[in-house]
């Protein structure tokens, strides 16, 4: 039997790598139980400019929940931004979303995942003239050298505009206990756009952590002794997807640097204020995001919205 459950699991992750990056469908997982808690941890310093920090997130496998650690990605075409996979619930399951590359980034179910991911778009950087620059308001990055010139600003307003506060750090969205953040039209119009897959190198980090006695909740208790990793992912180059705009240029990342938006949220416990301390959820394939939570508990209370990051 626990040959045949590993062997299904293997199958997945050569049936994700076998997925056209450029027409992301994708691998989805439900589970009839709610992920661990997200772990909390330091960001490794960004050891090159032009990469793009992919937060740790529990996956699943043959032994249940298990930890992929963040890292630094290079950014698989000029412009590209990560949104995060996230656990929701539907149906009475918890299904995984699977995170994917795009010229926005779109709706990952309010997960305050930490280090620019706060629940609502991206303030960890943005786009200009070709290069990335971070937010080290919430980015762990170098001084001096190649952080020089435009690769390095302070923004924390746009910080604070993006925060859903997990005191909890609650891993999943909807369901009884669960964040509730319902998508903003920014959100929706990027969930939209033409997306790619997570690269090769991305897929091999996830199956690495799959087949990793020690990544799995069961047993290290939910405190994976890996959350991050500090060397970055190799480099895969695509062209870039067409885009489906809605309104702003390939690479503004910033759900509020263009507008006054703020996020609209109820959570049963709240979601983590993360600034250079990151948590995040697991990261299964499935399509991009594409629908709101489907179930609500009772009495659901609205949370507050953090005025600052957390270690910052």
């Amino acid at each position: 039997m626990r040959f045949f459950r590993s062997a299904r699991w293997i199958l997945m992750t050569l049936l994700l790598c076998l997925v056209p990056a450029s027409s992301y469908a994708g691998v989805f997982i439900s589970v009839g139980f709610a992920p661990p808690v997200l772990p909390v941890y330091v960001q490794p310093v960004c050891p090159e400019p032009g990469l793009m920090w992919t937060p740790g997130y529990w996956g699943y496998g043959p032994d249940g929940y298990y930890w992929v650690p963040g890292a630094w990605v290079p950014a698989p075409y000029e412009g590209a931004l990560w949104t995060p996979g996230y656990w929701g619930w539907s149906g009475g399951l918890y299904v995984f979303h699977g995170g994917y590359w795009g010229p926005h980034v779109g709706y990952y179910g309010g997960v305050n995942y930490g280090f620019g991911y706060m629940g609502v778009g991206f303030a960890g950087g943005v786009w200009r003239g070709g290069a990335f620059a971070y937010n080290s308001a919430v980015m762990h990055v170098g001084v001096g050298g190649a952080w020089g010139g435009n690769r390095v600003y302070v923004d924390r307003t746009i910080v604070e505009r993006t925060t859903i506060v997990n005191d909890r750090h609650v891993a999943f969205s909807g369901g009884p206990g669960g964040i509730h953040h319902d998508p903003a039209p920014e959100e929706r119009a990027a969930m939209n756009e033409h997306h790619l897959a997570p690269t090769s190198f991305q897929t091999q980090h996830m199956s690495a952590a799959m087949h990793d006695h020690n990544s799995y909740a069961k047993f290290n208790g939910g405190h994976p002794q890996n959350a991050a990793v500090s060397r970055p992912l190799a480099a895969e180059s695509h062209a870039a997807p067409s885009f489906n705009n809605h309104g702003a240029t390939p690479g503004n990342n910033h759900v509020g640097e263009s507008q006054s938006f703020r996020p609209q949220a109820t959570h049963g416990g709240s979601s983590p204020s993360y600034g250079s301390e990151g948590h995040q959820p697991t990261q299964q394939l499935r399509p991009a995001p594409q629908q709101r939570n489907e179930s609500r508990p009772a009495a659901q209370s609205r949370p507050q919205h953090e005025s600052k990051p957390k270690g910052k």
